[in-house]
């Protein structure tokens, strides 16, 4: 186990690169919406290099449908993010 992973002990391990498609769930609903879909992963000038790093991802809330935009670090929080759909 690297060191900053003992060190962040909330921390979710991802890859920006899979992403795409995978399941969140907030610990902390606000108006239903818990369950979320990343739909979109995004990099700076993507069209100009397709190997640019992911920066941001956005995530659509299964209940609402209401897409919002984030960096993708921001799912590795375990406080506020949790991987796959829970109760």
């Amino acid at each position: 186990m690297p060191v900053s992973a003992m060190n962040l002990p909330n921390r979710n391990e991802l890859h920006p690169n899979k992403l795409l498609n995978s399941k969140w769930t907030a610990v902390t609903p606000v108006n239903k919406e818990k369950h979320f879909l990343v739909v979109k992963v995004c990099a700076p000038d993507s069209a100009e290099s397709p190997d640019a790093p992911v920066t941001h991802v956005a995530l659509e809330a299964v209940h609402s449908g209401r897409v919002q935009i984030l960096p993708w670090r921001a799912l590795q929080d375990g406080a506020l993010w949790h991987q796959g759909w829970k109760t």
